[in-house]
């Protein structure tokens, strides 16, 4: 019988776990997914999540406590703009920030007029902002970032040490990144993953960016695992996937396997000892007598 060709399998060591999750309704979201000229307005620049969407980062966080993730995620990947660090830290940030505690806050309180009590970052993953997982470049004031030391006076607990340009250098008012460029660029963040050690990643992005890198993965999935992948997501929405390093990218390891034969001895299969059986009677037949 042959195996299926629809079932793979691969070492544990060269698989990771992702969380993805876009962010929740931004202030931009509310007037341009009914009118798509909205995202031109420049009030909506570096869009912070309004009270719907912390509702929703509310919500979520719940679910996520309820599935045990806290207790998995490793590292918390986000984009360096105010909506996805705001529903980053909301989500899978700790509890509320008690002064008098030496760790820094995930979160400053009321940190762009959110009205929201400060976040600490005890008992929860790092997290990291990488630039790569931004959303579409270009034209759109809601998707230029504001500067690294802004952010740090508001999310003190973020790790902005990745991005090497304070102001941001790749945003550019009159033109836009291609669809194929953001697909290329999501690519090679999800490539670049692999440097990291961690096994169970979540990771707070952009529609844009999502939709486009997914497609890309999945054009060789059944019909239905393609839906599943790429699909346009939802403000909040979080999808678990998993990544198979199938061009050697990571050099991890084995965590859970096992050499065997310690201590040595024999060790030989039934089968190689019944396949060795049969070579010997024939040999001995081809003898002469």
């Amino acid at each position: 019988m042959e195996p299926s060709a629809g079932t793979a399998i691969y070492p544990l060591h060269r698989c990771k776990t992702i969380h993805l999750v876009r962010h929740a309704q931004g202030l931009h979201n509310v007037e341009g997914d009914t009118d798509h000229s909205a995202y031109m307005k420049p009030e909506f620049f570096d869009a912070r999540i309004t009270p719907l969407g912390w509702n929703q980062v509310d919500r979520l966080r719940e679910h996520v406590k309820k599935c045990g993730l806290p207790e998995k995620i490793e590292l918390v990947i986000c984009s360096p703009l105010l909506r996805t660090m705001q529903t980053a830290v909301g989500v899978f940030g700790g509890e509320n920030y008690v002064n008098g505690i030496s760790a820094p806050p995930l979160m400053v309180a009321n940190a762009a007029d959110s009205g929201r009590p400060a976040i600490s970052s005890l008992n929860c993953p790092p997290f990291v902002a990488v630039e790569a997982c931004r959303e579409r470049l270009g034209i759109h004031p809601c998707d230029k970032r504001r500067s690294i030391t802004e952010y740090r006076t508001l999310f003190p607990g973020i790790d902005f040490s990745l991005i090497e340009d304070d102001e941001d250098v790749l945003w550019v008012p009159d033109s836009r990144e291609t669809f194929e460029s953001l697909a290329e660029r999501g690519m090679r963040f999800i490539d670049w993953l692999w440097t990291r050690e961690e096994k169970e990643i979540a990771i707070v992005t952009h529609s844009g960016l999502l939709c486009h890198t997914l497609r890309m993965y999945s054009k060789e999935c059944h019909p239905t695992v393609r839906h599943e992948v790429s699909k346009y997501f939802a403000n909040c929405e979080l999808r678990s996937l998993m990544l198979v390093d199938r061009r050697m990218l990571g050099s991890d390891s084995p965590s859970y396997n096992y050499p065997g034969k310690i201590p040595a001895g024999l060790d030989v299969p039934s089968d190689a000892v019944d396949e060795k059986h049969l070579e010997e009677e024939a040999q001995e037949k081809t003898e002469p007598a």
